[in-house]
């Protein structure tokens, strides 16, 4: 009798293991399952991390993208993930003009970048290995003056809703007047930037100035004008760097150049 009790309570003991033994390998199956393996020299989440230091500008005067991230970039801006992210950061925006109170005479203002805030320099990018190959002012002079630059259709709707309400916007660009100018007018026009107040270009005068000096410079003239400006959106950290910043800045995400 002893002996079948014994025999028993080790099939039960067995049972039970194998239950138990079961459900934890279940368990470790559906989580490995749920959670992306990195790759194996943990090149994603390195390049995700870095993208997130960029934007965050703790990473400054980077020349180029790493090699290893060029198709974490390229993912980013063709897969959707930047529509979003743009599409959020517009949504906070209207948010907050839609609680301005203008003045009416016509002085409330509104700064906005142009390149890869207005109009997008993707195509350009992606033959640049989108942001890995050293920077090559000749070859995006050449781009640009082609002006086929597409709008980013967020800030084009934007853009719309400011002009609608009756802020006066300012585009201020770092391209050069002299050879940019006319081809710039063209492609904001074609692509639906139509209404703003005025298109200010990087001129002789501040040739050889940072961005963060050139654009506060702009921005000063403009107040100096008595305008008052409510808000200013770029892409780079030097759009929204300096002085005379408007009451609020917006950064839209760029990890494909850094401008100083």
């Amino acid at each position: 009798m002893i002996t079948m009790m014994f025999q028993r309570a080790r099939e039960v003991f067995i049972l039970l293991f194998l239950a138990v033994f079961s459900k934890a390998v279940s368990i470790k199956s559906n989580y490995q399952r749920a959670s992306p393996m990195p790759s194996s020299d943990g090149s994603a989440s390195y390049c995700l991390s870095w993208r997130l230091a960029v934007e965050a500008n703790n990473v400054r005067a980077w020349p180029m993208v790493p090699t290893q991230c060029m198709r974490h970039i390229e993912s980013y801006m063709l897969g959707g993930q930047y529509d979003h992210d743009l599409d959020l950061i517009k949504d906070q925006i209207l948010s907050y003009v839609n609680e301005t109170v203008l003045n009416g005479d016509g002085m409330d203002a509104w700064i906005l970048d142009v390149d890869d805030t207005c109009i997008s320099n993707i195509f350009y990018y992606k033959g640049k290995r989108y942001g890995c190959d050293p920077y090559d002012p000749t070859g995006f002079k050449a781009w640009a003056i082609k002006g086929g630059c597409p709008a980013i259709p967020s800030v084009l709707a934007m853009f719309n809703k400011l002009v609608e309400k009756g802020f006066q916007v300012f585009l201020i660009t770092g391209r050069d007047e002299e050879t940019l100018g006319k081809a710039t007018v063209g492609n904001l026009h074609n692509q639906g930037f139509v209404g703003y107040e005025r298109l200010i270009l990087r001129n002789a005068t501040y040739k050889g100035k940072s961005a963060v000096i050139y654009k506060s410079e702009i921005r000063k003239q403009i107040e100096g004008e008595g305008y008052r400006i409510w808000g200013n959106v770029g892409d780079q950290w030097s759009d929204l760097q300096g002085d005379c910043l408007g009451i609020r800045t917006f950064k839209l995400p760029n990890p494909m150049y850094f401008v100083p």
